[in-house]
């Protein structure tokens, strides 16, 4: 079983992949989704609320397909960033205050409900951005599922205290670990240098064939052990590498082969 995911992020984010991409992440958002429909595949898209008060003329198609739940990826996306930093700072706490996160929250809630009628049950924070308030800020808001971090060895639903569950990502991610757009080698080798940054699967990145047949091993994995699979691609990523053919030639025909489900679909009162 796979729970395929995506986050999607409004332009004015300004981020690297949009700065080379030639499209808008939307507009590469819909050329993924209209594989996944061909597929039979299902995907949990994480979307910014900003997305939807912006570029709701690009989102709307993605909205209304059957082949799509949505979840809340903060409404702007932790910006601006000084605020944000500051407080991380103070209280070693990047998400901000109680009272400021759940506002956020509750924002990005509102307008998907607005826009597309739809209640939202799971989240995934910008940049895995994971607070001491998370669960408890998220669980007053209804929602049920918190995806945020990467854990290789997790292996389903982790219920937390505070009533939500959390569900880490499993599968080799795609941002981190690709060479692309900014993320040259000497850039990553700066970047590396700089934070000495590193995941449950490394600090390495790979040129598109290679990271693909690290995707296809771990699906392999937790298919054989009987693990859940919580894979994250981001649709314009694989674009800037190479406008998602070897997504379309490797990763697809497995998708289309196996069961996808919504993440909200693995809550035991669904299951």
């Amino acid at each position: 079983m796979i729970c395929l995911t995506g986050d999607l992020h409004h332009m004015t984010l300004g981020t690297g992949n949009q700065q080379h991409c030639d499209i808008t992440e939307m507009q590469v958002a819909e050329k993924y989704l209209r594989m996944l429909e061909s597929a039979g595949a299902k995907v949990t898209f994480f979307v910014t609320g900003r997305s939807f008060a912006e570029e709701w003329k690009d989102l709307e198609y993605i909205c209304n397909s059957k082949s799509v739940e949505l979840g809340g990826h903060n409404y702007n996306a932790f910006k601006p960033a000084l605020g944000h930093r500051i407080w991380k700072k103070a209280a070693g706490n990047y998400n901000g205050p109680y009272i400021c996160q759940k506002k956020d929250a509750a924002r990005t809630i509102k307008i998907i409900r607005q826009k597309t009628g739809k209640t939202i049950e799971v989240w995934r924070n910008h940049m895995y951005m994971h607070g001491p308030n998370t669960e408890k800020v998220l669980t007053s808001l209804g929602i049920k599922i918190c995806s945020d971090g990467v854990q290789k060895t997790s292996n389903g639903l982790i219920l937390h205290p505070a009533g939500i569950y959390n569900f880490p990502i499993n599968i080799i991610p795609d941002h981190e670990h690709l060479i692309h757009a900014e993320r040259t080698p000497e850039w990553i080798a700066w970047w590396q240098k700089r934070y000495n940054w590193s995941d449950d699967f490394g600090a390495d990145s790979y040129k598109i064939n290679e990271w693909t047949d690290l995707v296809l091993t771990g699906l392999q994995e937790n298919e054989a052990n009987g693990v859940v699979s919580n894979m994250i691609i981001h649709p314009i990523t694989l674009y800037l590498c190479d406008k998602l053919e070897s997504f379309k030639t490797k990763i697809l025909p497995w998708l289309a082969e196996h069961q996808t489900v919504f993440m909200s679909e693995l809550l035991p009162e669904k299951g």
